[in-house]
């Protein structure tokens, strides 16, 4: 029973990617519409994939140097191996090929989507969804797939070899190394939304400042040399750069809770592996009801509420995986376990797993609130644009700072239930649930950017008004589904990272965090600093890159005659290759410092101070970027998405003091201005901060036996030499307590 429990994770997996291929091909015989729509989609494809193809190349060389660090680091310590290399490379690929698949569906599907828009609302949103669904089969599908084969290839080598358990050093060592495949994904993924983020945000900034502003074109007009690589920025960061970032936020929760299930004692259930196994056939199950939830999104006609649509397919989907953890925790997890001390039972699990999914679906809600068009939030930008681009600015920042609370309350609350369910491996289950439907999530959030494609190609191929008001509708829709994707993604991150430290904390040997101690203090505080200089890192890059771009459209509207009377192509691969060029130079440093900072004060402060560990100073840096990156994301994003659904309001009209006001009205002016400046919010340097906080714990994760507070020994003689102290001094006897006791 053990073993089929074990290979039915991996089937789920391929489950997944069957469900792919058949809803790819799909979208595949759609049709594509005329010549020069066609035409404009090869643009687009092309520059995604040339951008795609430079970066891999970028990042190989990034990817030879990890794994040869990687392989050396696990020849040096006990409880590693060098074969954490091979799993660094494997998650690395697995995330960069997810990152292609929705490339590759995205723009295939952006073209078919605007010709459906001419026939009906209801084909132009299946086709979109389903392109999007790809993406998120893809990318749930490859992670279980591959946590799910590296687990039994891991478990076999070390584990069951030894003919050791469970909680021995030997399975310890084999999440160790399942460690590299998270830290893969993470790096990959890090890389791939700051470098799409920058690539995306550079062309938009550029295309509106000088398109929209200064020449009075609309947004994608086919005039305007920057708007292919505006259009091409969406799938590079929104599509390719979301899809590695929700792999690596997948297998880093999955990863996070295997760790603390590994600490869990008195389980005999599936050779002892079940709280190890339990969030993976949770994410594996998640893709099945992700699947069943997706026949829900449908609309009746033009006059369907397609974000009704789409919720309806998303609650679904988290209904179903509520139910169905019930009977698998029923099944899997004996009645009463055990961890650090904190004892509880298998319904409380269940009750952790039902608290993660409300969790994340509060915070979706929360953030659709206050980003969604016709809400208190975006009305109150758009009344502040009435008096001009700076008033606008200030609402919009005001919106974005007061998006923080209900979210953090709700996660607090969230952090404390599931911690008095089931202690800390109730936190890292809630985290495993609310993730376990993230290919719908991710569905969902794929949608938008291949809807913003379409209507770009409607407006660029000047179709009917009424084909563009179809894919605005979606497009809209879009901007909001983002928005909570993120809210949805910096929330996991939250509860994983929670999850990712106390698994830092166990494997590197120290029982506190003392900020009394003023090295952990002054960690601490560096922590809460380095969202803020990675997010200006990001957001001055979007800046240098936006000013190439802007000078190369001034230049090419000033030196080409005709281009303005649709005389003249614009010559749309310079400003393709100023984004492409811009974006993979200035990705380095922002990801330098994720991956280096833990490493530095790991190794850099270890022996400096008598009292303190550098174990223990790492674990203060950790908590200071928790919660600052935690903040800084959702200020980000929520701001960013609030002014972006402010400036697209005004193509109704809106109604300011009792009058109307319509595009290229004063208001709409400083609408354009709040979003030229929400866009690298929202879009690079927002998004990258839950990457940001998990990719260092998996840093600090990785590490942590080379700065470790216990010797390594054997587990069996430190049992017993422990139990004979305790039954010395306090005449305790008991295996069962002992072992409770030094976990």
């Amino acid at each position: 029973m053990e073993q089929a429990l074990i290979y039915v994770v991996p089937a789920l997996g391929l489950v997944g990617l069957i469900v792919m291929a058949i809803k790819s091909a799909w979208v595949t015989r759609q049709e594509t519409g005329d010549k020069n729509m066609m035409e404009l989609a090869g643009h687009i494809a092309d520059g995604a994939m040339a951008f795609l193809k430079a970066e891999w190349k970028v990042l190989s060389y990034f990817a030879v140097i990890a794994i040869i660090l990687l392989a050396w680091s696990g020849m040096s310590v006990e409880t590693s191996s060098p074969v954490i290399a091979m799993s660094f490379l494997i998650g690395a690929v697995f995330s960069a090929f997810a990152g292609y698949i929705g490339m590759n569906i995205a723009t295939k599907a952006n073209v078919r989507t605007t010709q459906a828009a001419r026939t009906s609302l209801k084909h132009a949103l299946k086709v979109s969804f389903t392109g999007g669904s790809v993406m998120g089969l893809g990318v749930a599908g490859l992670a279980v797939l591959g946590l799910g084969s590296l687990f039994i290839l891991f478990y076999h080598m070390y584990v069951q070899s030894a003919g050791a358990g469970v909680n021995g050093v030997e399975m310890e060592k084999a999440l160790e190394v399942l460690a590299g495949f998270s830290l893969g994904a993470e790096s990959i993924a890090l890389f791939a939304r700051v470098g799409g983020g920058i690539y995306t945000k550079a062309a938009d900034v550029g295309a509106d400042l000088v398109g929209k502003v200064e020449a009075g074109i609309p947004e994608d007009d086919v005039r305007n040399p920057a708007t292919i690589a505006d259009n091409v920025g969406d799938n590079v960061g929104d599509v390719a750069g979301m899809g590695a970032d929700l792999f690596g936020s997948y297998v880093a929760t999955i990863l996070a809770t295997m760790v603390l299930g590994r600490e869990i004692v008195s389980v005999d259930n599936f050779g002892g592996i079940a709280p190890i196994l339990l969030p993976m056939v949770l994410a594996g199950l998640g893709i099945v009801f992700s699947i069943l939830g997706m026949f829900f999104v449908t609309i009746k006609n033009d006059k369907g509420d397609v974000q009704h649509a789409l919720n309806m397919g998303n609650w679904s989907s988290i209904v179903f995986t509520g139910i169905a953890s019930f009977f698998v925790v029923k099944y899997m997890l004996p009645e009463t376990l055990s961890i650090r001390g904190y004892e509880f039972t298998n319904m409380d699990v269940f009750y952790a797993i039902v608290l993660g999914l409300i969790v994340g679906t509060l915070m979706s809600i929360i953030t659709e609130y206050y980003t969604a068009m016709g809400k208190r939030p975006v009305k109150s930008i758009i009344q502040q644009s009435g008096t001009g681009h700076a008033t606008n600015i200030i609402a919009g920042l005001a919106v974005g700072m007061e998006s923080t609370v209900l979210p953090i309350l709700v996660l607090a609350g969230g952090i404390m239930g599931s911690y008095a369910f089931a202690g800390l491996y109730g936190v890292a289950i809630a985290a495993a649930g609310m993730m376990a439907t993230t290919a719908m999530q991710l569905a969902i959030d794929a949608f938008g950017p291949i809807a913003d494609n379409a209507g770009g190609i409607a407006e660029m191929s000047q179709l009917p008004e009424e084909v563009r008001h179809r894919t605005d509708i979606l497009d809209a829709v879009g901007n909001t589904t983002a928005a909570s994707g993120k809210g949805f993604a910096i929330a996991s991150a939250a509860l994983t990272s929670l999850a990712l430290f106390a698994a830092f904390v166990g494997v590197a040997g120290i029982d506190a965090i003392d900020i009394f101690k003023a090295p952990v203090l002054a960690a601490l505080f560096v922590g809460g600093m380095i969202p803020f200089i990675f997010s200006s890192l990001a957001i001055a890059a979007v800046g240098r890159a936006a000013m190439d771009m802007v000078n190369e459209v001034r230049r090419q509207f000033r030196e080409i005659p005709g281009i303005m009377e649709y005389k003249a192509k614009p010559e749309y691969e310079k400003c393709v290759e100023i984004s492409t060029k811009a974006s993979l130079r200035e990705m380095l440093l922002p990801g330098a410092i994720a991956l280096i900072t833990p490493m530095l004060i790991g190794f850099g402060f270890q022996g400096v101070f008598e009292q303190v560990s550098s174990a223990e100073m790492l674990g203060g840096l950790l908590a200071g970027v928790t919660v600052s990156g935690v903040l800084m994301g959702m200020f980000q994003s929520n701001a960013g998405g609030a002014w972006d659904n402010a400036k697209k309001s005004f193509e109704k009209g809106v109604e300011i003091d009792g009058e109307m006001y319509y595009k290229k009205s004063e208001p709409h002016k400083a609408s354009v201005t709040g979003d030229t400046v929400g866009d690298p919010f929202k879009d690079t340097s927002g998004p990258s901060m839950n990457i940001l906080i998990k990719l260092m714990s998996i840093v600090a994760l990785i590490i942590a036996p080379h700065i470790s507070q216990r010797p390594h020994a054997d587990p069996v003689t430190d049992k017993i030499e422990i139990k004979k102290e305790i039954n010395y001094e306090d005449g305790k006897n008991g295996v069962s307590e002992v072992i409770t006791e030094i976990r």
